[in-house]
């Protein structure tokens, strides 16, 4: 259940934590002052006209509200009206619509929060004689939080019918009402006769339509995805087992391998492939100076020297 925030009960500090937060982009539903609905309930505020075709500028301070009555004949009740709300400076504000009671004051049928579109925050009620849509943002603004891929899937769920789709012909009841945390809000409210835009009204219900669609499918197809993304995790874990098991088999087959050979293996850890110490079974056999060593050469020059010098001591004698 979506919590809304009443800002006159709240202190200057929360305040300025709701202001922070709302700046960080979460979405903070906020009632409407208790005291304008009771003043407009008892018909003690002041309404300024609002022909249609025109448009007026202003700021309204917090938790306040500027009233204006827009009068509409039969022609232009029958065609549809627009009446819509814009500000440039992106101010916080809500777009109210009353109806008239018995006792002569005004009671709150419709609101709309403004969002951010483009450059600017707008907020519009269309009575074009077909069901139109409000989008809420705060709509499981939390789940959203949790789970990034359900901030998709939910985009549309926001969708929420308006439960006023035409007027009657006479004069209604419209006000802007400040949003802003703490500043006035500065806005534009224009009222519009359909029948100057006879194609974007089109263009409109077309639209309502394909989206209203799109969001059926999108409930359907979140479930195929969610299946074919459990699916992608199962294979993506194979694929690893499966990669895994064939290094190891293709590692004990080079060992398995290297086995075959008529050297013996002094250690063979495993893992070690073919790399592990061997000996050979046949000798060397050392050569004897008998074979033409060295030292074999030397002892036979000693002997020939000795002979020599022998010889020549026997003849001098």
């Amino acid at each position: 259940m979506d919590m809304e925030i009443d800002l006159s009960n709240l202190g200057t500090v929360n305040t300025m934590f709701a202001a922070l937060f709302s700046k960080l982009g979460v979405p903070i539903k906020t009632t409407i002052s208790p005291t304008v609905l009771e003043e407009a309930m008892n018909g003690i505020v002041t309404v300024r006209p609002l022909p249609v075709g025109t448009s007026a500028t202003g700021k309204v301070d917090k938790q306040c509200a500027h009233f204006f009555g827009v009068t509409i004949s039969e022609e232009q009740a029958h065609s549809g009206i627009v009446v819509r709300v814009t500000s440039p400076a992106q101010s916080k504000f809500k777009l109210l619509y009353f109806e008239q009671e018995v006792n002569g004051g005004y009671g709150l049928a419709l609101q709309e929060d403004s969002q951010k579109t483009g450059k600017v925050t707008s907020a519009g009620m269309y009575f074009l004689h077909f069901q139109v849509y409000r989008m809420d943002s705060t709509v499981n603004a939390l789940a959203m939080a949790k789970d990034p891929e359900a901030a998709f899937f939910k985009r549309l769920e926001g969708l929420q019918p308006c439960e006023v789709s035409a007027l009657k012909p006479g004069t209604h009841i419209f006000a802007v009402y400040g949003d802003n945390f703490f500043k006035p809000a500065s806005y534009m409210i224009e009222a519009m006769c359909a029948k100057s835009y006879e194609e974007t009204t089109e263009r409109l219900k077309e639209i309502e339509s394909k989206i209203l669609a799109k969001r059926n499918d999108l409930r359907q197809f979140e479930t195929e995805y969610r299946k074919a993304l459990a699916r992608f995790q199962e294979v993506t874990n194979r694929y690893t087992q499966e990669r895994e098991a064939v290094d190891d088999m293709l590692r004990e087959r080079d060992n398995i391998h290297c086995s075959f050979t008529t050297e013996r293996t002094l250690v063979n850890p495993v893992g070690a492939g073919c790399s592990s110490s061997r000996y050979t079974t046949e000798h060397s056999i050392p050569e004897s100076p008998e074979n033409g060593s060295l030292d074999g050469r030397d002892k036979s020059g000693k002997k020939k020297w000795f002979n020599l010098n022998l010889n020549r001591s026997d003849k001098k004698a």
